[in-house]
């Protein structure tokens, strides 16, 4: 019995570093797409030219750094997911993974939904405040941020699913 709760915490302990894994290639995803996100279009002549760049907007930038953040915070976590593959009985590093992984879901959530609000605009734009569809026009640059913005939810999602598994780890610690 003791041996099943073992292997099943080493389970749950590998499952937590692969996810991670997977995360940090979301997030560090949307983040260089987003900063590396521009178009130009040329206006009369080629010596005029319309720019977007995702430094136009703020909430480009906040998603940009929100997620760099994120991936940064996640790379290093690993050497605690680590900790807890090969010592399945500390509660420490599990409970430290679990308060941090909070703050970046609420990080990574905040960061991606203001920058999915920019991007519906984009598309859509705004009749009752005169906000044309700029996508329209800058069909590269709506691709790119739409994929970046859908790459940081994919992270909120495995962020969220790291926060039950570390729940459930630390539950099954109390228990005993």
């Amino acid at each position: 019995m003791a041996r099943a709760r073992g292997d099943s915490r080493r389970c749950l302990s590998v499952m937590d570093f692969i996810l991670r894994i997977v995360a940090i290639g979301a997030t560090l995803a949307a983040a260089v797409t987003m900063g590396t996100t521009n178009e130009s279009l040329p206006f009369f002549t080629p010596l005029f030219r319309f720019q977007a760049n995702y430094d136009d907007m703020p909430a480009f930038t906040f998603f940009l750094i929100g997620n760099a953040i994120a991936g940064g915070y996640l790379v290093l976590s690993l050497c605690y997911s680590m900790v807890s593959i090969i010592r399945p009985r500390a509660a420490g590093p599990r409970l430290l993974l679990l308060i941090f992984d909070t703050v970046m879901v609420a990080l990574t959530t905040a960061s991606a939904s203001s920058a999915a609000a920019i991007v519906y605009l984009a598309h859509n734009g705004n009749a009752s405040a005169n906000w044309v569809q700029i996508c329209q026009q800058f069909q590269n640059f709506c691709q790119r941020t739409s994929g970046a913005v859908i790459a940081s939810f994919i992270a909120v999602v495995v962020l969220i699913l790291l926060v039950f598994m570390s729940a459930l780890a630390l539950r099954r610690h109390s228990r005993q």
